[in-house]
């Protein structure tokens, strides 16, 4: 089965939608067909994107690569502090 990758701006934009119709006195589930995902695929999207904006989305993604560039730095200087450390103790 082929995937969909959306946008971070369109999954905000159909969650959206999503409150507007369900506001409208919609049922849920009706709402979710309406943006065609399923009804898991639209709570993870809630967990994720619930309460940001559009503009909010576009601070995220550079915020997300360089968390991310900072975790694989921290890696690499602790698994090299972890091998002077045995090299230190003479266990080689």
């Amino acid at each position: 089965m082929h995937r969909k990758t959306h946008p971070a701006e369109g999954i905000v934009d159909k969650l959206r939608s999503v409150d507007g119709l369900v506001s409208l006195d919609a049922r849920f589930a009706e709402a979710i067909r309406s943006i065609a995902v399923t009804e898991i695929t639209s709570c993870c999207w809630r967990c994720e994107y619930g309460g940001l904006k559009s503009d909010q989305i576009k601070q995220l993604r550079p915020l997300e690569t360089e968390n991310e560039r900072l975790r694989r730095t921290i890696s690499d200087l602790t698994l090299e502090k972890l091998i002077l450390k045995e090299a230190a103790s003479g266990n080689f």
